[in-house]
């Protein structure tokens, strides 16, 4: 049994929603995230920030086999990141 931390279950989460895509400051999300308004909100007066992840957290989650690289042949670096069948397993059992 794999033990994660509140942040790479977070990292899992918002992987399993959509493969996740290098940005500035060492960070990585979905490809053209925006600022989004919750859906009960009926003034759209308070945005949602951009849900990101750090390469850290990322690189975590990548050595038991909870994310895998889309793109083998490019750089690690700039690779697009999505989860695998054993992380969408890790969460269907314990969250």
């Amino acid at each position: 049994m794999i033990e994660l931390t509140p942040s790479q279950i977070a990292a899992l989460k918002l992987a399993r929603d959509g493969d996740l895509y290098p940005q500035p400051a060492n960070k990585w999300t979905h490809q053209n995230a925006t600022v989004t308004y919750a859906k009960t909100d009926r003034w759209k007066e308070r945005p949602q920030k951009v849900k990101s992840v750090t390469a850290k957290t990322l690189g975590e989650l990548n050595e038991p086999g909870l994310l895998e690289r889309r793109h083998l042949d490019d750089d690690a670096s700039k690779d697009v990141y999505g989860i695998t069948m054993a992380g969408k397993m890790w969460l269907l059992k314990n969250k």
